[in-house]
């Protein structure tokens, strides 16, 4: 698991439009970078809908929000279109940059222990890890990232 003042692990991964996007590129802007498990499920619906809808407070903070998951580029793309979603997908499908994050792993589901993304976030600047959240709920996390945000 990271920590506060780590070094975020650097990565370059397709986004929906198949445009490769390197960590190392988006500068010194402050990055919100979130893992969820599978486009289109309810969490993973509800959680990148909070983050469209928050998009122009977390631009107006200095803020690029980046979602990633192991599904491909053209789920991400129908993702995006189905829900209305206005920020950056990342398709991550062998799990690396997860891992390197500490994003996947084992987890409880349905009372068993099994593999998988572990839903988290990520509040990036200069390279280091500024937040780290792991096993996070999605009910109110976008509003609780942008809180963080607005109050640095």
């Amino acid at each position: 698991m990271l920590k506060i003042g780590d070094i975020a692990p650097d990565f370059c991964l397709k986004n929906q439009d198949d445009i490769e996007i390197y960590l190392k590129d988006l500068g010194s802007k402050t990055i919100v970078l979130y893992f969820y498990p599978r486009d289109n499920t309810p969490g993973c619906t509800l959680e990148g809908r909070d983050f469209s809808a928050l998009l122009g407070e977390f631009e107006e903070c200095g803020a690029v929000v980046i979602g990633v998951s192991p599904d491909s580029t053209k789920s991400h793309r129908n993702f995006i279109e189905k829900q209305q979603l206005q920020h950056i997908l990342l398709s991550d499908p062998d799990k690396k940059v997860a891992s390197s994050y500490g994003a996947y792993g084992k987890k409880m589901m349905y009372g068993k222990e099994v593999f998988g993304i572990i839903r988290s976030t990520f509040i990036i600047k200069d390279k280091k890890i500024q937040h780290a959240f792991y096993n996070v709920k999605t009910k109110g996390h976008a509003q609780s990232i942008l809180d963080i945000l607005k109050n640095q």
